[in-house]
């Protein structure tokens, strides 16, 4: 089959070239691929991976081979799904506990979009329970996450505010729903808006520091990313003092054994189908151009996400 292999010396350190066939385990059903959406984790990843490894997460596409044990859906039948590597290729071998069934309302490319980066959204802000009339930080706001977050939180009816680098992005988070944004490379810009029941940190470093200050009594920041740096001193006995608060720290992957993939798939793909969730494509392109994607994807040259459509 086709597939997107690491190599150093291509853009994005990524070509297309020729790969075994998966072999899907008992649980897994046999994916013929549609359409991909790539993240800046796996792009990252690509940077330092061995070459000839085959990466990717998000995957659309038909069951060609049923799961053997049964546990999965027949074949023909359109899915979104994510896995911890190997989708971007022609076919995929995914757990069936990590597939959600799609109508035929719904395209490839926009539930492509969905696995990583909606249920990292959906997921994040089930942490802070009810949203209803209370206050929502999303940091880094203009990215896959931060724009499925910004739609979600509003159809929970919470007011939102969003945090980006870049002034040019502004309309963009607006239109995902965000009340009120605020442009700057720390935390502390967002201050005026403060305390919030629920903050959702992507950047890491001064900003997680800045937005612990931020938490209100009973509320939650949940950081799922270091986009700006691993490392931040925090004022802990601020944060402590504030009462009841709580920092979470997710990783999306380790979420599936609290609530499979399935379940939260089913929730966004339900919202999409009903015309209550959007999501921002700013890049397409084919199989062949998903290193150069990647290498734009990389250099912050992407708002929103980016689709590969595998033909």
């Amino acid at each position: 089959m086709r597939a997107v292999l690491v190599d150093p010396n291509a853009p994005g350190h990524l070509t297309l070239t020729e790969a075994p066939e998966p072999a899907p385990l008992s649980s897994q059903a046999l994916i013929d691929v549609k359409a991909i959406s790539l993240n800046l984790g796996e792009v990252k990843r690509a940077r330092r991976s061995e070459p000839g490894t085959l990466l990717g997460w998000d995957v659309a596409g038909i069951v060609a081979q049923p799961a053997a044990d049964g546990s999965g859906l027949a074949v023909g039948t359109r899915v979104v799904g994510v896995m911890n590597t190997g989708a971007w290729a022609e076919h995929a071998a995914v757990e069936t506990a990590w597939l959600a069934p799609l109508p035929d309302s719904v395209s490839f490319e926009i539930a492509s979009t969905l696995p990583v980066a909606g249920l990292t959204a959906l997921y994040s802000l089930e942490q802070a329970g009810q949203l209803l009339g209370r206050r929502v930080l999303v940091t880094g706001a203009s990215g896959g996450v931060g724009l499925y977050a910004i739609r979600l939180a509003k159809l929970s009816g919470a007011t939102v505010t969003a945090l980006i680098r870049r002034k040019e992005t502004t309309s963009l988070v607006r239109e995902a729903g965000a009340d009120h944004v605020f442009v700057g490379e720390a935390g502390n810009v967002a201050a005026a808006n403060a305390p919030y029941h629920c903050i959702l940190d992507s950047v890491g470093g001064q900003v997680l520091a800045d937005c612990l200050k931020y938490v209100a009594r009973g509320g939650i920041l949940v950081n799922f990313g270091i986009s700006a740096g691993e490392s931040a001193t925090i004022d802990a006995g601020e944060f402590f003092r504030t009462g009841r608060s709580h920092y979470y720290g997710l990783y999306l992957f380790t979420e599936f054994g609290r609530r499979p993939a399935r379940d939260g798939l089913r929730v966004l793909v339900d919202l999409v189908a009903a015309g209550r969730l959007d999501v921002h494509i700013d890049a397409t392109e084919n199989l062949a151009e998903l290193g150069n994607l990647a290498a734009r994807l990389f250099n912050r040259e992407i708002t929103g996400k980016a689709v590969v459509v595998v033909d």
